[in-house]
């Protein structure tokens, strides 16, 4: 197995870290401080691909420069550098002769960490998932319980996965994950969404971290939860993202959480299908 390293991090704790300095790239992404939700899309993506976060890999080298980053002052929590925001991050597998793969991993275009690894027995691959060739919401869903399962529930995350996030309910354009991927505009009995309202109610009457509802226990299994399933769609990740928006006080997507991982998986379908 072999794998491309990024570069030991060597800056002065006052500058921001920059693409440059961590990776092999050039141009305008070389001189981008990596900010927290470029490395929140890298994780979901490697979720989604690889099933885990890839130790010493390219998401966790950003992560690491993005929490220095904001520690220093030159970004912001919920900060997107214009090339992840306008090109996206991508994770792409190929297969190889004798049950091996090769993992490319991207940013804006520039790879960023190329490796090879045994291919998973009997998993799908992109472009086998829920019948429409890429991978679907119900994998979105997971990815976010990977990379954000410790996040207590809230209503901001209601809002992204549920059917109906605010009073235009019966408006098809405001269908957001559960609805998009059953193709109802109604809260499933039982399903991911109904669970998730439980989960922030209870949350709100809680005052202890320890005993609130986390993500994970609701999206872990999202894809048996879901009756049905369908591949996501750049319209998925927007209508996803401004339900999650519209219902946080300082508008801004949780890092890793149900609009990051949409988002990252839409750029992932899109990537496979060009």
């Amino acid at each position: 197995m072999s794998q491309e390293q990024p570069r030991r991090i060597q800056r002065e704790e006052a500058e921001p870290i920059k693409y440059g300095d961590v990776f092999k790239v050039s141009g305008d992404l070389a001189a981008q401080p990596v900010a927290p939700a470029d490395a929140s899309l890298m994780q979901s993506a490697e979720n989604v691909i690889l099933g885990h976060t890839q130790r010493g890999g390219p998401a966790a080298a950003m992560q690491s420069a993005a929490a220095m980053n904001v520690r220093s002052g030159a970004v912001g929590p919920g900060d997107i550098s214009a090339p992840a925001r306008d090109a996206g991050v991508t994770v792409v597998e190929a297969e190889l002769p004798g049950m091996w793969r090769v993992v490319t991993e991207s940013v804006a275009g520039q790879v960023v960490g190329e490796f090879t690894a045994p291919a998973p027995v009997g998993a799908a691959t992109v472009g086998e998932g829920g019948g429409g060739g890429g991978i679907t919401i119900g994998e979105a869903l997971e990815a976010a319980a990977l990379t954000a399962g410790r996040k207590a529930v809230e209503q901001s995350d209601v809002a992204a996965i549920q059917a109906r996030p605010d009073s235009f309910q019966n408006s098809p354009n405001k269908q957001v994950a559960e609805a998009r991927a059953t193709g109802l505009n109604e809260n499933l009995p039982g399903g991911v969404a109904a669970a998730a309202q439980s989960a922030a109610e209870w949350n709100a009457r809680t005052i202890s971290q320890e005993y609130k509802t986390k993500l994970a226990d609701i999206l872990t299994d999202a894809t048996v939860k879901l009756p049905t399933d369908k591949e996501v769609t750049g319209e998925d990740a927007e209508r996803v993202t401004g339900a999650e928006l519209r219902n946080k006080p300082e508008m801004m997507t949780y890092p890793g959480g149900v609009a990051a991982s949409v988002t990252a998986v839409a750029r992932l379908n899109q990537s496979n299908h060009l």
